[in-house]
């Protein structure tokens, strides 16, 4: 090993990390793809879907919670109202969170969103407003777990900053008190 050279990080999940990509690349695959193969559009049409809605859940349920520690979901209240809901690991798991696993989760998600409008634009350019409703629909769902874990993140990240001024203040409050209790 070169003393010199830092080690290489692997990834502590290469499980997760393949279906993470997996599904992602399976759906823009197969939309891609399926014209050389397929003449119907109805096959198209779901094979695409269920493997962007297969993404979804993996990602949101499975791949967030364990490469970047997060999960994010949504329900609606009593009053009809929509209300996000949080969850992460502590702080100090967070920044525990393997680096490179973190690194592709977040790249994958935009990555994949980012080719999605790229083959909207195309099927606008080529007048094929069947092939929209499909980019349509995927590039929702993609759209969906990037706000869903952005969301999540900045939460994470405020409910660390609230807990380390309460410490603060608590630790600040107690050593007042007891300068006094001892005058």
């Amino acid at each position: 090993m070169d003393p010199i050279r830092p080690p290489v990080e692997n990834y502590a999940n290469p499980k997760t990390c393949f279906f993470h990509v997996l599904f992602k690349a399976g759906a823009l695959a197969f939309y891609i793809l399926s014209t050389l193969f397929f003449n119907s559009f109805v096959i198209i049409f779901v094979v695409t879907v269920l493997l962007a809605a297969l993404d979804f859940w993996v990602v949101k349920n499975v791949s967030g919670r364990i490469l970047v520690g997060l999960r994010w979901w949504n329900e609606i209240n009593d009053l009809g109202e929509s209300v996000w809901k949080f969850e992460s690991l502590d702080q100090e798991s967070l920044a525990r969170m393997n680096k490179k696993d973190s690194w592709l989760f977040w790249w994958t998600l935009y990555l994949a969103a980012a080719a999605w409008i790229v083959l909207g634009i195309f099927s606008l350019i080529r007048f094929e407003p069947d092939y929209c409703l499909i980019v349509g629909v995927c590039l929702t769902l993609s759209i969906a777990n990037i706000v869903g874990f952005t969301k999540c993140r900045k939460d994470a990240k405020k409910q660390f900053q609230q807990f380390a001024t309460q410490t603060i203040a608590s630790r600040v409050s107690s050593t007042i008190q007891s300068a006094f209790s001892v005058v």
